[in-house]
């Protein structure tokens, strides 16, 4: 089985890519611009801008990948271009899914990677997968039109749609909160500058997530569907800011800084993954304070 990760020298796709070696599979890979990087493993890895429609055909042509996991995007909510996160996460899914088409691959799935932030600032408890969606900024609208773009393909394409809530893992840059958190107590400074502090997030371990996604892949069931992919538990800013202190031994002062707060920040994600276990089979957490402990104390953070 060949697998094709798009971003694969992304936070996710090099995870990802290790996972699915792990597991026995071909895996290829597919980056925006040229990239000499290698990735232990990986067969394969082309370039080719998503805005490229006719590349992207040449490519798939050339790849004939029996399954695909769409990672490539902009993920930063705060990006600064907005066009470029719908010329990203929209019209270039779109060209990924119309070059598998006119390109005549036939996959056996081809997962998507949506967002949680698809579903706003909902306030019901945890939230499902028939909770109604009410993005509140425009990555979170560039990943529910996505998905609704998505279905368009229905018939042709296998596709599952993946909602990961907030993940992190070794490697995940500083634009990120808790990279942000970590880089701060590796260098022992004693202030940190923070946006709104009055939130709650479901926080899982990169590692789980590309497992569940693998295992999605796995699963014919699966088509057609979207799941979420969490933890199933919410943890405070404030209180990860205590593990973090107490894993570290270094204390530090927190400031608000006006620049970082968001007026249409989600306040509260917290994930019900009911529907994906009830797929694949219970998940194995990876605890938050695991997690935060191998960022801090690795090498490669």
């Amino acid at each position: 089985m060949k697998a094709l990760i798009t971003g694969i020298h992304g936070f996710t796709g090099r995870y990802m890519a290790a996972e699915l070696i792990q597991s026995g599979y071909e895996v290829v890979g597919l980056t925006y611009k040229p990239d000499n990087r290698s990735i232990p493993g990986v067969s394969e890895i082309h370039s080719c801008d998503l805005a490229d429609l006719k590349g992207m055909e040449t490519v798939m042509e050339q790849l004939q990948p029996d399954i695909v996991i769409h990672l490539a995007a902009i993920a930063f909510v705060a990006h600064g271009s907005v066009s470029s996160i719908y010329e990203t996460n929209l019209m270039g899914t779109r060209n990924l899914l119309e070059s598998i088409v006119q390109a005549e691959v036939k996959p056996k799935a081809v997962l998507l990677a949506s967002s949680a932030n698809v579903y706003g600032n909902s306030m019901g408890g945890m939230l499902d997968e028939l909770t109604p969606p009410a993005p509140a900024n425009d990555y979170a609208v560039s990943k529910l039109a996505m998905e609704y773009m998505a279905h368009l393909f229905d018939e042709r394409l296998p596709i599952i749609i993946a909602r990961p809530f907030n993940y992190t893992g070794v490697g995940q840059t500083e634009n990120f909160l808790l990279p942000k958190i970590v880089a701060h107590v590796r260098r022992k400074a004693p202030v940190i500058e923070l946006g709104n502090l009055d939130v709650a997030r479901d926080f899982s371990d990169v590692r789980m997530v590309v497992q569940c996604y693998r295992r999605l892949l796995e699963q014919p069931a699966a088509i057609g569907n979207s799941f979420n992919v969490c933890s199933g538990k919410a943890h405070t800013l404030l209180e990860v800011l205590d593990t973090v202190r107490t894993i570290s031994g270094h204390d530090f002062e927190i400031q608000v800084n006006p620049a970082f707060v968001r007026a249409n920040e989600v306040k509260s994600l917290l994930g019900n993954r009911q529907k994906l276990e009830a797929l694949i089979g219970p998940v194995t957490d990876i605890p938050l304070t695991d997690t935060l402990r191998w960022m801090i104390e690795s090498p490669d953070q």
